[in-house]
C-alpha cells in the first residue's frame, strides 16, 4: 500500500512541474507538465503570416518532443528519489 501512496505522491508533484519545449528560437513554445500533458501551445504570428504549414508543422513537433522529452527526465528523477526513499535502506542496492 505504501508504493501506491508514494506513487499518488508523485504523480501530484509531477503534475505541478511544469516542463517547456521550444523551437525556432522561441518562435513555438509547447507547457507540459510532468506527467506528459501539454497545458499551452503558443505560437509566434510571424509564422502564421509566413504562411509555411509543413514548416509550422515540423516546428510544432519539435518542440513538443523537446517538452516530452523534459517531462521523461523529471519523471524518471522523481521516479527515482521514490526508489530511493523507499528502499534506500537496503545497503546501497538501488
Amino acid at each position: 500500500m505504501q508504493a501506491q501512496q508514494k506513487a499518488g505522491e508523485v504523480k501530484k508533484r509531477l503534475d505541478a512541474i511544469t516542463v517547456t519545449g521550444v523551437a525556432e528560437g522561441g518562435k513555438i513554445s509547447v507547457t507540459a507538465n510532468g506527467n506528459k500533458v501539454v497545458q499551452s501551445i503558443v505560437i509566434d504570428d510571424h509564422l502564421f503570416n509566413e504562411g509555411d504549414k509543413e514548416q509550422l508543422e515540423e516546428l510544432l513537433i519539435i518542440a513538443i518532443n523537446k517538452a516530452m522529452e523534459q517531462a521523461d527526465n523529471v519523471s524518471q528523477t522523481e521516479m527515482a528519489a521514490m526508489t530511493k526513499e523507499m528502499f534506500g535502506g537496503l545497503g546501497g542496492m538501488f
